[in-house]
């Protein structure tokens, strides 16, 4: 009920109609993302600290229908291209939150290295320490409940704005991706 009424407020003010500061622009992004970096809803990724140019592209895919989501889609489709660089930039610019991660338990972390060591491997594009670059996202320390979300979504193709990544997630087991989300929101 509270997303439903959150989305509600949040569809009423879109961020375009926002004038003022970036603060002020970003307080529309607080609502779900968290006033300090994290999401109360942990299937919502944490948006402070990751790369400027990933979360401009992320909200041009939600304004060009290239990914969904109810709340996002509307918010992003009334987003000028100044208004959304400056987000990116505002959130790429704070500093990661610590979430707090319980460390990923062995066995995991065995199913982990398996998938993450394939031929290709999540480290050919997001880095050795999974901080990502440019318009590559950081997954270390991501929530893991959105990381399972995210990566099942890419293996049922029900995100469609990375083709690799489906590919990558359709060769991997439902285990392999649980103990990949759990590895990386553990780093």
């Amino acid at each position: 009920m509270m997303r439903i009424t959150l989305a509600a407020v949040l569809l009423a003010c879109p961020i375009a109609g926002v004038a003022g500061p970036i603060e002020d622009k970003a307080l529309v992004c607080a609502g779900c993302h968290g006033l300090s970096g994290l999401p109360k809803d942990k299937t919502i990724p944490i948006l402070w600290g990751q790369n400027a140019a990933y979360l401009y592209l992320q909200l041009r895919d939600f304004e060009k229908g290239e990914r969904a989501n109810d709340p996002m889609s509307p918010i992003a489709h009334d987003l000028v291209k100044d208004d959304a660089l400056e987000l990116a930039e505002y959130f790429a610019a704070k500093e990661w939150p610590r979430t707090n991660a319980p460390t990923a338990a062995s066995a995991p972390l065995a199913a982990a290295a398996i998938a993450v060591n394939k031929p290709v491997a999540c480290a050919a594009c997001h880095m050795d320490q999974f901080q990502g670059d440019s318009t590559v996202p950081r997954l270390a320390g991501q929530q893991r409940d959105y990381l399972v979300k995210t990566l099942m979504d890419f293996r049922s193709r029900a995100r469609a704005n990375n083709p690799a990544m489906s590919e990558f997630m359709s060769s991997l087991t439902s285990e392999q991706i649980q103990a990949i989300a759990s590895y990386l929101a553990a780093l």
